[in-house]
């Protein structure tokens, strides 16, 4: 199923383009399709959980419903892997000459193999490896007639709701201004591009110009300016949060709009962890929506067109990437439930409606997150690391053979939630959660806590990441597929190839 698309020679192609364009974890196995399903698929809901990888889906499991119990994306029938690869600079596509990887891929290179079908270099968004235009899902789905929206808790210009709605040559060209630090990149172009080609324009005045999404709700607000404000009006969007003045939305008034194009944001940066409005509840953060709450909402929104050629949704849960770049095992854990919550939200409407297909999946796994043994502890918190008597055998390839002793650095682990060491970088000591199964009076960060967590480093990893999904087209996604081939299926099911 791997795939290639024709990335377009210049701007002035891809302008052409866009121019014209809560649950509970128990749950029974949903079927793949029922009943009233034909086959036909209408609306597509690709939610993405930033940097959650299998084990963040299985600490998430453990901590909220214990070892027999389920997050809802694991009760979609459909389950596979996805592998997340990016490429380097100036590389062909996989099978061309000059085809270079990079193992690990970040954000803005995976939200383009899927939304746009090409592999690319870390830091690029709808382009491919040699800067060359490809237009996205959501692109073509509006052209086509189809409502769209785009969903996150992260800033709307991050990597992954931007790689729907933008192509820039660096993921940080955000706005509100262009500099040519954050936007050109001579190491693709070879020579600095005129700042009004599209590839260095800032994401932020892509996004309020385009109209490729009908629905943006998310945060970074801060990003957005009077003209930006206006040229979204002047499209008929409802503006719920002003860019001209800095003020930002609230659930309120996302619940009380009704308008056929929405352009909501909650917060000036990302949106607020969960586990922190929890803490905080008369806090002026905490009146920002869930996830769950903004995807209700935009399946709302999107539903009632006047044409009723079905949708294209994506909604991303950012906050489980960026709370395992800082290795916070609490606020992770939170962000996986509340992303959870949104697939329940999902899953509940395509069973009902019976012409969408759901893609619950991840663009890479962030951290090396770990479930270890109750009581042990990990290398990196080791006075003496064991010696791996193997070491000096460049093949490396026999059982290596660990001598010595191990012993707990007091200086570097100071209690079974790390204490005053939290604050150490080099500080991988295990974090201890109850669970559904452990029995009353057991808390978090004791001992006798049944889930331990650690975390192998802060940056992503180039394992493979779940994927679950429902309805017609599922069984596409059983097994491993690439992250490009979820370009080809989607773009297959909606019908537009």
């Amino acid at each position: 199923m791997k795939r290639t698309i024709a990335a377009l020679a210049s701007a002035c192609a891809v302008g052409a383009i866009i121019a014209t364009s809560i649950g509970a974890g128990a749950a029974e196995p949903a079927s793949a399709a029922p009943a009233a399903n034909d086959g036909r698929i209408k609306n597509v809901i690709y939610l993405l959980g930033d940097g959650m990888g299998r084990t963040h889906v299985t600490a998430g499991r453990e901590r909220f419903y214990g070892a027999h119990g389920r997050l809802v994306m694991e009760t979609l029938p459909s389950h596979g892997f996805v592998s997340t690869y990016a490429v380097e600079k100036k590389s062909g596509q996989p099978g061309e000459a000059g085809f270079a990887p990079n193992y690990v891929t970040d954000s803005a290179s995976a939200a383009t193999a899927w939304s746009s079908g090409v592999k690319t270099y870390n830091a690029a968004l709808g382009v491919n490896a040699k800067g060359e235009l490809a237009p996205t899902v959501m692109e073509m789905a509006k052209q086509a007639g189809y409502r769209t929206g785009n969903v996150s808790t992260a800033e709307i210009t991050d990597a992954t709701p931007a790689g729907q709605m933008s192509h820039a040559l660096a993921r940080g060209c955000q706005g509100p201004v262009y500099t040519a630090k954050s936007c050109q990149d001579t190491g693709v172009t070879g020579s600095e591009l005129p700042t009004d080609d599209l590839r260095v324009t800032p994401i932020a005045k892509q996004i309020a110009r385009n109209g490729t999404a009908d629905v943006i709700l998310g945060g970074g607000l801060s990003r957005f300016d009077t003209a930006d404000e206006k040229a979204l009006r002047d499209q008929g969007y409802d503006v719920l949060s002003s860019p001209a003045s800095q003020t930002v939305a609230t659930e309120d008034d996302l619940a009380k709009t009704q308008g056929g194009k929405v352009f909501g944001l909650f917060n000036k940066g990302n949106l607020t962890v969960e586990k922190s409005k929890q803490d905080n509840p008369a806090s002026p953060e905490a009146k920002e929506p869930t996830l769950a709450e903004m995807t209700k909402k935009s399946i709302d929104l999107l539903g009632t067109g006047e044409k009723g050629n079905g949708f294209y949704l994506q909604v991303e849960g950012a906050l489980i990437d960026k709370r395992s770049h800082a290795n916070d095992a609490a606020q992770t854990l939170g962000e996986i439930k509340a992303f959870d919550d949104a697939v329940a939200v999902a899953l509940d409407f395509a069973k009902k409606d019976g012409h969408t297909l759901v893609v619950v999946t991840a663009d890479h796994e962030c951290a090396g997150f770990n479930v270890i043994e109750k009581g042990s502890f990990t290398n990196a918190e080791a006075a003496n690391p064991p010696v791996n008597a193997d070491g000096s055998n460049p093949a490396n390839n026999s059982t290596p053979s660990r001598t010595g002793g191990n012993t707990k650095d007091a200086s570097r682990s100071t209690g079974i939630v790390n204490g005053a060491g939290a604050g150490d970088p080099h500080n991988f000591a295990p974090a201890t959660f109850r669970t559904a199964d452990d029995p009353a009076g057991v808390t978090d960060g004791t001992k006798e806590a049944s889930l331990w967590l650690t975390y192998l480093s802060g940056n992503h990893t180039g394992a493979d990441v779940p994927v679950y999904s429902y309805g017609a087209g599922s069984e596409k996604l059983q097994g491993t597929v690439d992250n490009t081939d979820l370009f080809g299926i989607v773009t297959d099911a909606l019908g537009l190839r």
